[in-house]
This record gives structure tokens, sequence and C-alpha cells, in this order.
């Protein structure tokens, strides 16, 4: 049976690994796992021991805890300025993500200050 925090861990892994732009191959190999094991970790259908979870910090770069971000309420933002995890998660994001990096300096500055340009003066309402 899934759990809200294997699927919150889940969807952290996944974030990050996909944010970095490995394969589930790839990073089960970094850790020495098969990448089915990775799919089921991803989806919350198995849980991640502490070692294993520990290797896959290591793999991708992040403390621990950042697989338990967002989870208490004293972690979250208010949910008008807080972006959703489907947001993130979206492969469109992950590329702007990637793109944006690997320009220089002055280029993401410029391209940050054209996007804030762009911005409605009042939030626009998503509910509809």
């Amino acid at each position: 049976m899934t759990n809200d925090i294997d699927l919150h861990v889940g969807k952290r892994l996944r974030r990050r690994r996909r944010l970095l732009g490995l394969t589930q191959q790839q990073l089960a190999e970094s850790v020495g796992i098969r990448f089915q094991q990775i799919q089921k970790y991803e989806c919350g259908a198995n849980r991640v021991s502490a070692s294993r979870l520990f290797e896959l910090a290591e793999s991708l770069d992040v403390p621990v805890q950042y697989f338990y971000e967002g989870l208490s309420r004293r972690d979250q933002v208010d949910s008008d300025t807080r972006l959703s995890a489907d947001i993130l998660s979206q492969k469109e994001t992950m590329d702007l993500i990637r793109a944006y990096y690997r320009l220089g300096e002055r280029p993401r500055k410029r391209l940050l200050e054209l996007a804030k340009s762009l911005e409605p003066d009042e939030p626009a309402n998503d509910a509809a």
C-alpha cells in the first residue's frame, strides 16, 4: 500500500533525476540496482530504505533531507507563491531550466528580466 511520504520521496527523486538529465537506468547503475527499482521508488510502490536513500542522495548530489522538503507545514510557503510539483515535473520545465543554466551569467540575467517584464500585473486566476 502506497504511503503519502513514499509518494513524496518518489516525486522528489524523479524531479532531481530529471533535473540532472539522468535516465532511470543511469541512476540505477550509479547505486548498483536495476532501473525497475528506481521506477518503483519514483511511483511510491516501494519504500526507499535509509541506506539506499543515502546512496541516491550521494548520486544526485543532494543532502538526504532534500527528499523530505515540503512535507511539514513549516517547510511550506504560502500556496499563492509556491510552485506546483506538477509544474516542476513536466519535461518542458526541465528543458527550460537546463537551457537557462547553459547560458552565461549576463544572458541569464537579461532573460530573467525579460520574463519578469512579461508577467501580468495581477496574478492570473487558474481556478477556472
